[in-house]
């Protein structure tokens, strides 16, 4: 197992970047979306994803138990892209999940991968303090989940305005 772990800002390009890893492996493409259409926007924007990886990805959509479908559709000769950690996150704090337990079952998991993995998250803790418990909350479980994916991938890229910075590898 490979991990590789891009962060980047919101429209900072790294989803482009990570499924650009992808194809490059020539490997069975798999995609876990972990997004949930709460509106209209937000549906807008999952079948954009969709539209523009186009039909040589088979797509799973899980947003809660992430480690479980990993274990389910791991497997050599498969890459898996995971979009993104930050929506896991949020979904997971909606549905009152134990988020530290979720994490540990994650980057527990990582090692144990047959398939080329990579992780796409958005970093939120490089702002202001959120004004709000909740929203500090979100800010301090992803931190603490990065943490745990980064420590457990082999790369580690940031990604701005387009640009990779490779932190890791």
């Amino acid at each position: 197992m490979t991990a590789t772990f891009v962060l980047g800002g919101a429209r900072s390009g790294k989803s482009r970047f990570a499924e650009n890893i992808v194809t490059a492996t020539g490997l069975e493409r798999h995609y876990i979306a972990t997004g949930r259409a709460w509106d209209d926007e937000m549906q807008a924007r999952i079948d954009q994803h969709k539209a523009d990886r186009g039909p040589s990805w088979t797509t799973h959509e899980e947003p809660l138990d992430l480690a479980e479908r990993l274990a389910a559709i791991d497997g050599e000769g498969r890459a898996i892209l995971v979009d993104c950690l930050t929506l896991w996150l949020t979904n997971l704090m909606m549905d009152g999940r134990d988020i530290a337990a979720q994490s540990a079952a994650l980057a527990t998991w990582l090692p144990r991968g047959k398939a080329r993995l990579v992780f796409v998250s958005n970093e939120v803790g490089l702002g202001i303090v959120p004004d709000n418990r909740m929203a500090r909350d979100f800010r301090d479980h992803a931190g603490r989940l990065h943490q745990m994916i980064a420590a457990k991938a082999a790369e580690v890229y940031f990604i701005a305005a387009g640009l990779p910075l490779k932190m890791k590898g």
